[in-house]
């Protein structure tokens, strides 16, 4: 990882990389025992550190649909900065992660630390009863999970994968939609290594589904109605552009799990 521009270099080796190591650290040495409420202060605390050292210019509207009863945070994904602004919202989470993520250095340590759920989303049968089983664990403990239905950082023309939406059903707990731009311009992890320092991003909390409707709804039929409704969301006058997949630039992923949106296909 190195900052763009020779100023933010500066900045980013005299106290930023010092900053993400020391909060990694706090975050991975948090006792097993300790309360889910001081782990979401906690990681509330690290993310508002971070997003103001890189200068980040958040918005977050429509935080009267923040809810008080755990369910599901289903979110919009396109880069590893997703988490630090979603972890800045007030409420506690519990995020389910690519299970490579959890080993690596740092990030890996501080993930095991705030017992967030790893998965491996090529095992499909046996990625879906682990989740299923972990967000069991998360929701009785008060915590929101948070689920990023796209699956990867590709891009917005990914499509939503089913498994958030049945294990909705499954538990018959409401969804938060929650549209995240602007994260990919921060980190754009793995496409390159550079750091960028002052960028705008955009967090849309919608109006929920309630936990009634997840019972009743047919999953697949949620799935297509959120993904449509989330990314014109995204594409509305005044956020930060999505990162887009681009299959030249970014390649074809070979035995990664990964769909491209039907109406991006239509396009």
């Amino acid at each position: 990882m190195r900052a763009e521009g020779w100023s933010d270099s500066l900045r980013f080796r005299g106290w930023g990389r010092w900053l993400l190591r020391s909060e990694l650290r706090r975050l991975a040495s948090l006792p097993p025992e300790e309360s889910r409420q001081r782990v979401a202060l906690a990681q509330r605390q690290a993310a508002d550190r971070v997003l103001r050292h890189l200068r980040v210019r958040l918005e977050v509207t429509g935080e009267q649909h923040l809810p008080t009863a755990p369910g599901l945070v289903v979110a919009l994904h396109e880069g590893l900065a997703d988490a630090l602004c979603l972890a800045a919202l007030p409420i506690p989470l519990r995020f389910v992660a690519r299970r490579e993520v959890f080993e690596w250095a740092g990030i890996g340590a501080a993930l095991s630390g705030c017992q967030h759920i790893a998965i491996e989303p090529e095992s499909t049968g046996a990625a879906y009863r682990q989740l299923r089983r972990d967000a069991r664990a998360a929701l009785a403990a008060g915590d929101h999970v948070v689920v990023f239905p796209q699956g990867c950082l590709l891009g917005i023309q990914t499509a939503f994968l089913p498994g958030a939406f049945h294990l909705a059903r499954a538990f018959a707990v409401p969804i938060l939609p929650v549209v995240v731009t602007g994260t990919h311009r921060i980190w754009e992890h793995p496409f390159s290594t550079r750091l960028r320092y002052g960028q705008s991003v955009t967090v849309q909390i919608l109006p929920p589904v309630s936990a009634e409707e997840t019972r009743h709804c047919d999953p697949d039929q949620l799935r297509l109605r959120l993904q449509q409704r989330m990314k014109r969301a995204a594409l509305s006058p005044g956020c930060p552009a999505p990162r887009h997949y681009v299959p030249e630039r970014d390649g074809d992923w070979p035995g990664f799990r990964f769909e491209i949106d039907a109406d991006w296909r239509q396009t």
